[in-house]
């Protein structure tokens, strides 16, 4: 997820929602030894037990945490967190002429 669309979901997400994308994360992430999001020297696994493995739901974390666990987990998070992208579709007016051959 990139940054920006994580600092939008960190102003607003909850300790029960994060609690949940790490739930998701834990379930479905086969390899744990990828490169992580928010740091390149380390790996996923690294990176989990930085920001989610003492996570706790009473904590009052603060908002560059949060944006860091979401860069990093956001594909786990609940569809309804998501953010949407937009298709954009152009409606381009392609102008064609046969080839001529000499």
């Amino acid at each position: 997820m990139n940054r920006t669309d994580a600092k939008k979901i960190a102003e607003t997400i909850t300790n029960e929602e994060l609690n949940e994308m790490f739930e998701n994360a834990k379930a479905n992430i086969t390899d744990w030894t990828k490169v992580s999001v928010v740091n390149n020297g380390m790996s996923k696994g690294s990176a989990w037990n930085i920001l989610a493995s003492d996570f706790d739901i009473e904590t009052n974390y603060h908002n560059l945490a949060k944006v860091n666990m979401v860069r990093e987990f956001g594909e786990f998070l609940p569809n309804y967190l998501k953010p949407v992208k937009e298709t954009k579709t152009k409606n381009i007016n392609v102008v064609h002429q046969e080839p001529r051959f000499k």
